[in-house]
């Protein structure tokens, strides 16, 4: 489990990108990518190649048809949906008090900017300003979270609610979104819940027909983000960095 994998502007980040389509190096580069190429022409399901079993389940999930779909142009405009919010028990587990504390992902961006300081104090990430934290969280696409519910016996209405997990993205609502802030409490890591948290919050996104994901790490984290599908990107650095110059 990590405790941290994104880091300060200042860092450098090593870039691991995914593309079905393209045959990828085992050199790691300069930035992370998870690229389904969505944006690059028209769908080939056939020709996809899933290199792990959380894209096998993906694929059977959203990738059903292999046909072309016609839709007409609607005579007026739309206007853009909102994400539809999910919640649901990843853990359920009892205490030997008699206590059960359930883990729960929300994509629902439910975040106190208090607790997400203290989860940012406790995995060691330098304090950024609380008026900036709150605008991020505001601006962000998407943002998952991890609660624990502690529920202890024959106190009903008096649960233990706390933030132990978070991650965010950035997106054009079209094409593209870049995951940023992924943190679990170090108390709870060593669980699966990183794991969890960003599988799930990339499942969210792909519902929504985001198809180019990109993140940024340090190089502790690498294999972590290997695991789930990310790999160098096949084309090159293509990420550029522009910093302030005192």
């Amino acid at each position: 489990m990590l405790t941290r994998n994104v880091l300060a502007p200042s860092s450098p980040w090593p870039v691991v990108s995914f593309d079905f389509r393209c045959q990828v190096s085992d050199k790691l580069l300069t930035r992370h990518s998870l690229n389904y190429g969505h944006d690059r022409g028209p769908k080939k399901n056939k020709s996809l190649r899933l290199r792990a079993g959380f894209w096998d389940s993906i694929k059977s999930g959203f990738l059903k048809n292999n046909g072309l779909q016609v839709i007409e142009t609607p005579s007026e405009p739309q206007e853009d949906e909102e994400p539809l919010p999910q919640e649901f028990v990843l853990i359920e587990k009892t205490e030997p008090d008699g206590a059960v504390e359930q883990i729960i992902f929300s994509s629902g961006g439910d975040v106190d900017v208090y607790d997400l300081q203290a989860l940012c104090d406790k995995v060691g990430w330098p304090r950024r300003p609380l008026s900036k934290l709150a605008a991020a969280l505001k601006n962000s696409y998407m943002v998952a979270t991890l609660h624990s519910i502690r529920k202890s016996s024959g106190s009903e209405g008096n649960d233990q609610k706390k933030l132990i997990g978070m991650a965010r993205a950035t997106s054009d609502h079209a094409f593209n979104a870049t995951i940023w802030d992924v943190l679990v409490d170090p108390s709870y890591q060593g669980q699966g819940l990183g794991k969890a948290l960003v599988e799930k919050l990339i499942r969210a996104l792909l519902q929504r027909d985001i198809g180019n994901i990109t993140l940024f790490a340090d190089s502790q984290v690498v294999e972590f983000y290997r695991n789930l599908g990310f790999e160098p990107d096949p084309e090159g650095i293509k990420g550029m960095f522009w910093y302030p110059k005192c």
